[in-house]
């Protein structure tokens, strides 16, 4: 079974499986023609982390993100008389994109452990299809572009390649990618470590300097994507893994083991206000703690792990008050996100996230190659006091964090959600809605939810509801003193989500998101 947040990527996946293909073939598949299909929210110039279990095995971390460039310092920028880095342009094009090196690194580990067989060209054949044969455009990539394009249009090569007449192209015309095909039918032929180290790396380096980005063939020669035990957390359904820092995978799981202390079966229900307030308040202490900590782990204070500790998360769990709102000073922000789970016959679960961080990320657009390029670096600081300080070498903090549980009735559950602050948020209220609610994965995924800050789109701190919640929910939390804002029945606001949950029987359940243009498939 697969899902995506664009139905397009999760039928590449399917086409593998039925291929004989494995999970991990399968996610780079869907991967590729994400990049291509849904381009306001990831592209091959972002990054990207993998979760992957085999059974019997521990699930395994793959951190695919890049770091800053060599010649990216804080004098070097406050050399260009700046305070803070810009969100799009040259400047803000400061990290190596890396989710490319996550695809080769995880198909050479399916070829060892899973004896993967399938050649790349297959792999990329439908992504490289969609670009040069054209899609669609969803309302969702029409929207954004409408609503950020007199930001993005003096951006390099930005305008030429996103705006038809310049203006957003209409939802449902026929959008074409011919250097993206051509970059990507390289990639197939070249391998690709050629995005790194082959003439393409030497294309893109050209560029990015033209464009005025201090990423260079140095850096992108210096990357390579890093294997790294996940995170995991005990919980009294079983086990549940997330990625470690520089990601917020630790938030994750900070909420969720709290939850697992103050799920009260006989006064929450999957929409009530006691419900709701308890995911608000663990996810404030929850950010609280990530904003204090989290940053490139070869500069963190603290071993993440420990805070996941039985008798951490029961100390923090003991500091809520049922209906009572702490005070939220906010969080990071938005970011702009695809996560993608996919389970095969033999149980490989594989839960994947990919991202440029913002709406087509630094804006830059590579003339030679039609690469996007992130701008994950612009939540680097220019204070050298700072939790994250702008260095050379040093990995940005990521929003960006896939999740993996291994219950113990024998299920394995893999989901997600896009979104910033959004991300650990929607992945508590479909965590806890299957788990702690019984619901399957579609219903899980679809029920109203919520969201405490900013997110894609979006600069309000409120808690944000969607419609759909009872009329006694809203007041409650209102009387509680939260802030509340309620928004649209199905908002996109909300993020991305999607789950797949596999039996100890193999068998299957899956959900995608209503608020997205995904699909759950199963073969």
């Amino acid at each position: 079974m697969a899902v995506a947040p664009h139905g397009l990527a999760a039928q590449s996946a399917i086409g593998v499986l039925r291929d004989g293909g494995n999970a991990v073939e399968a996610m780079v598949a869907a991967a590729a023609t994400i990049a291509v299909v849904y381009p306001h929210m990831n592209s091959i110039g972002g990054d990207g982390f993998w979760l992957i279990a085999k059974p019997g095995e521990a699930p395994r971390g793959l951190e695919a993100c890049g770091a800053a460039a060599q010649a990216a310092s804080i004098e070097s920028f406050r050399g260009h008389g700046i305070e803070r880095i810009p969100f799009r342009g040259g400047l803000a094009a400061n990290t190596v994109a890396g989710t490319i090196s996550g695809w080769d690194a995880a198909l050479a580990w399916s070829r060892q452990a899973l004896g993967g067989r399938l050649p790349l060209t297959r792999l990329l054949e439908d992504a490289i299809a969609h670009a040069r044969e054209g899609i669609a455009v969803t309302r969702s990539q029409s929207h954004c572009i409408a609503n950020k394009r007199k930001e993005l249009m003096p951006v390099s090569g930005f305008a030429h390649s996103y705006l038809v007449d310049g203006q957003a192209p209409a939802v449902g015309s026929l959008w074409k990618q011919p250097r993206m095909a051509a970059t990507l039918e390289h990639l197939s032929r070249a391998g690709l470590d050629d995005f790194y180290r082959g003439d393409l790396a030497r294309s893109m380096a050209a560029d990015l300097e033209a464009a005025g980005s201090p990423v260079a063939l140095v850096d992108l020669k210096a990357h390579a994507a890093v294997w790294k035990p996940p995170l995991a957390m005990a919980h009294s359904a079983g086990t549940l893994y997330n990625m470690p820092p520089p990601t917020q995978g630790l938030v994750s799981l900070l909420i969720l083991g709290q939850l697992d202390r103050l799920f009260d079966a006989a006064s929450m229900t999957p929409d009530n206000a006691a419900y709701v307030h308890a995911c608000v308040e663990a996810t404030k202490q929850a950010f609280a703690i990530r904003d204090s900590l989290i940053t490139d782990p070869a500069w963190m204070k603290q071993d993440p792990q420990a805070l996941l500790a039985p008798e951490a998360l029961d100390a923090m769990a003991a500091r809520i008050r049922p209906l009572q709102a702490q005070p939220w000073p906010g969080g990071q922000g938005p970011g702009d996100t695809v996560w993608m789970g996919v389970i095969d016959r033999d149980g490989v679960a594989v839960s994947f996230i990919q991202s440029i961080y913002h709406e087509f990320g630094s804006g830059i657009v590579l003339p030679e190659s039609g690469v996007n390029w992130q701008n994950r670096g612009c939540s680097f600081s220019l204070d050298p006091a700072a939790l994250n300080p702008l260095m050379p070498g040093r990995k940005p903090f990521h929003t960006l964090n896939p999740a993996l549980a291994q219950l113990n009735d024998g299920r394995t559950l893999v989901y997600g959600n896009m979104g910033g602050d959004g991300q650990p948020q929607s992945q508590s209220a479909v965590f806890s809605r299957i788990v702690h609610f019984g619901l399957n994965p579609q219903a899980a995924i679809s029920a109203p939810r919520w969201l405490l800050g900013r997110t894609w789109g979006q600069e309000s701190e409120s808690l944000k509801l969607e419609s759909r919640f009872p009329p006694e929910t809203v007041q409650a939390l209102l009387d509680a003193g939260h802030e509340v804002e309620v928004y649209d029945d199905f908002d996109e606001t909300m993020g991305h989500a999607g789950a797949i949950l596999r039996s100890a029987q193999g068998t299957f359940e899956g959900g995608s998101d209503p608020r997205s243009d995904g699909a759950a498939l199963g073969w």
